[in-house]
Formats: C-alpha cells, structure tokens, sequence
C-alpha cells in the first residue's frame, strides 16, 4: 500500500532544502509526502512569518506538481503541535494504510524529549533523513527502543501499517531559513535559495524584509 509521509516544521520560509528532501523522501518510499506547518513548535521560538503568510508560501511553492502536498490541520489547533497527537489522528483516518514521520537525524536524536515519544511506533513508521556528512549521536535509551525496529527495505515499510524506523539517504542542500530570513531583512535576494513560486507575488516575502 502507498505510504503517507508527514514531513512537519515551520516552513519559515519554506525553501529548496525542505522541498528536496521531502520529494528524494516521496521518491525513496514511493510515497505521498504532506507537508505540514506546525503552530506553535514546543521546542523552538514562535516563527516570524503569521500561520496564514506560511500557509501562502507553502501553496506558491507547490503549484506544479502533485507529489508533495499540504495539510495544515496543526495550524487549526490551538495550543502546541505535539506530533503524536496529530498522529494519531491521521492513523484513525489512514486505517491500515502505513504512516511515516519523516525526521533529520538531529530530530531523530532527540527523540526522548519528544511528547509521548516511545508510542510514536504504534502510530507511524519513522523515516530518518540521512545528509552525507552530517552525523548526529543517537542516544542509547533511543537506540536500544528502536534496535529491533530498523529495516533498511522500503517495502517493509509499505507492508505494515507502523513501527519501523527506516534510514532515508538523501542530498545534502546546506540551505537554513535563519539565514534566508537574515539575508531578506538586508535587503538582499536570496533567489536560489528559495522554490521560484515564492517570488512571484513580492507580499509573500514581505514578513522578512525590513520595513
């Protein structure tokens, strides 16, 4: 069965490195990915741009093609985005259909500090996004939880609705949103930075740049 993948974050401004892992990702699972814009994140400051601005840069940046597409059901909350709770959720609108948390390895790392972390598995498979060169310490509480659970065949993945971690080998883009957002409020264009949607309606970029 074709796995749905969630791949979550500010998307503050959403930019060519989230778009690439998250297609290499749809590729690799032979999946549909859903980007999804979290709230307000639990571990990390308020974003800049509102949740309807990102929501417009998330449209603009995915017209074209239907491979990746978004869902903002976190942003229709209220209080934090916890990610279990979105997805157990989805599991109950999916049924058996798999489920997959695309994560970075430092996300990935981090993982006990994550809410109700050790039952993500009943709920999702977990997809950790590997950039060459980057290489990020898995704690062993976090090891020994997912040791069993590692597979390195997608269509394991695609056979069981939940409770596998898979390793995702994709390009490394060195591209951080902190840094479009400094390069914006000097007055600079970071155009190959960002998806070409993003610069056809100069508003869009308007929560960045200096007044």
């Amino acid at each position: 069965m074709k796995p749905l993948a969630l791949f979550g974050g500010t998307f503050d401004p959403i930019h060519i490195g989230h778009l690439s892992v998250a297609w290499e990702a749809s590729e690799l699972l032979d999946a549909e990915v859903r980007l999804m814009p979290a709230n307000v994140p639990p571990h990390r400051p308020a974003p800049t741009a509102s949740a309807t601005q990102r929501v417009e840069m998330l449209r603009a940046a995915l017209r074209g093609q239907s491979r990746l597409t978004l869902d903002t059901r976190e942003l229709e909350r209220s209080g934090p985005s916890y990610t279990y709770d979105t997805l157990e959720e989805l599991r109950r609108e999916a049924g058996e259909r798999p489920l997959v948390l695309l994560l970075g390895a430092d996300a990935f790392a981090g993982l006990r500090s994550w809410h109700r972390w050790r039952e993500l598995f009943n709920v999702t498979h977990i997809g950790v996004i590997n950039r060459p060169g980057i290489d990020a310490c898995v704690p062993a509480e976090v090891e020994r939880a997912v040791a069993a659970r590692r597979t390195d065949d997608p269509e394991v993945i695609r056979s069981q609705a939940a409770g596998k971690v898979i390793e995702l080998a994709v390009t490394p883009l060195e591209v951080s949103a902190t840094r479009i957002r400094e390069l914006l409020a000097a007055g600079r264009d970071p155009r190959y930075l960002l998806p070409a949607g993003l610069f056809d309606d100069a508003a869009l970029l308007a929560p960045y740049r200096a007044p």
